[in-house]
């Protein structure tokens, strides 16, 4: 079941939000289908732009029309506007965001406001910003697999997005509902790992005063994710494979195998196939992980995802009536020149920076300052930022 229901009054404007939420695999339904919207969620939010002709927002029977749907939230796109802002109108229930877009055209710029007036509404759904069109079939690949129990190995480099890539397929299978469990494999050490997993008794080894269920237990019925499985030590491995073979976990200290209804994903960064090689990793345990792929993309080969992805950045710690400040053009263009060594996580830093040292609701390019040019160039960080920052006393 979807929150979304997208009014078709304006052709443009329909057409444009549907194809990026589909992007996102994000559900929809069609004001105006009348059979689809009794399959919307209790929460309904009605996405629509000020020019439609299907109701008037302004009208006074608009609020009847609200209540006619059982319509919760209403966001208004308003097209063509010199200036961006939110308006809140109803106690909340109508929100109104001002944005230069221009449906017509193909740009960064436009590009960054529309995935900016969406994370507004979908803040708190699981989704992929993404603008791409190979991400775009990534997300697609990810929805068609969701619905499997398979396990899946998601191979990609470090900040490309693999456990957000883990938590929409557990989004959007049927133990949506159940636990998510990620366990970091190369953080706990080695002689703590297995009991974390597998659970113990009471008195399993000296300091276990209590028995622990572990965490394979602890996702029963839902997903766990085991991120860096390369980092699982060999000795482990084995018993990892034999859960995953038989669906029973034996805790430490106990003979009695417990049985699991758990789906397992796993990422890594690494050549699966030359850690099998060089004996790093077992060949039987990598095939029973490795039953459906996924891999990630350096995000210096999707350039077209970075007005998303900065969208999101700017606008996850707004506050619900808060407006987040937004890239000019130039400041955009800067961002999708640049090599991203450090992929996402180097994007979210630049992002993070950027706000502090902007002083205006808009970031421009001499606000983004990024890693290598503190670690490389400068002696030290005021360097490269001394000439970004307008200190005023008095």
């Amino acid at each position: 079941m979807t929150n979304y229901l997208i009014d078709a009054g304006d052709a443009d404007f329909t057409q444009t939000i549907c194809s990026a939420l589909d992007k996102r695999g994000v559900e929809w339904s069609i004001l105006a289908d009348e059979g689809s919207v009794q399959t919307i969620s209790k929460e309904r939010h009605l996405i629509i732009s000020e020019t439609s002709k299907a109701c008037d927002v302004h009208s006074d029977t608009f609020e009847t029309y609200l209540r006619s749907h059982k319509i919760t939230k209403v966001f208004v796109l308003v097209a063509n506007s010199e200036t961006f802002g939110i308006k809140v109108k109803r106690n909340g229930a109508i929100k109104y965001f001002h944005m230069p877009v221009n449906f017509s055209e193909s740009s960064h710029v436009n590009s960054f406001y529309l995935n900016l007036f969406l994370e507004q509404f979908l803040a708190k759904h699981v989704n992929l910003p993404c603008d791409d069109p190979e991400t775009a079939d990534l997300v697609d690949l990810l929805c068609k697999l969701a619905g499997s129990n398979a396990s899946v190995l998601i191979n990609g480099p470090t900040g490309t997005g693999k456990e957000v890539v883990a938590k929409i397929l557990h989004a959007k299978s049927a133990r949506k509902d159940e636990a998510f469990i990620a366990v970091n494999c190369a953080a706990i050490p080695e002689n703590m790992l297995e009991s974390m997993l597998f659970g113990h008794e009471k008195g399993a080894f000296t300091g276990a005063l209590q028995a622990n269920v572990g965490l394979f237990r602890a996702a029963h019925s839902g997903t766990i994710l085991l991120d860096e499985i390369s980092e699982m030590p060999l000795t482990l491995q084995s018993k990892l494979l034999r859960v995953l073979q038989e669906k029973v976990v034996t805790p430490v200290g106990s003979t009695k195998e417990i049985a699991i209804d758990i789906r397992v994903l796993a990422t890594t960064n690494r050549n699966m196939l030359q850690e099998i090689q060089a004996n790093k990793f077992r060949e039987d345990l990598f095939y029973r992980l490795n039953v459906f792929p996924v891999s990630t993309c350096a995000l210096k080969s999707r350039p077209l995802d970075i007005p998303a992805i900065a969208a999101h950045l700017l606008t996850r710690n707004v506050t619900e009536n808060g407006t987040p400040k937004v890239l000019s053009a130039e400041a955009l263009n800067k961002l999708v020149q640049h090599e991203w060594p450090g992929n996402v996580r180097e994007l979210d830093n630049v992002i993070q920076r950027a706000e502090i040292l902007s002083c205006a609701d808009e970031i421009g390019h001499t606000d983004i300052v990024f890693d290598n040019e503190l670690t490389l160039r400068p002696r030290n960080t005021i360097e490269a930022l001394n000439s970004k920052l307008d200190v005023k006393v008095g």
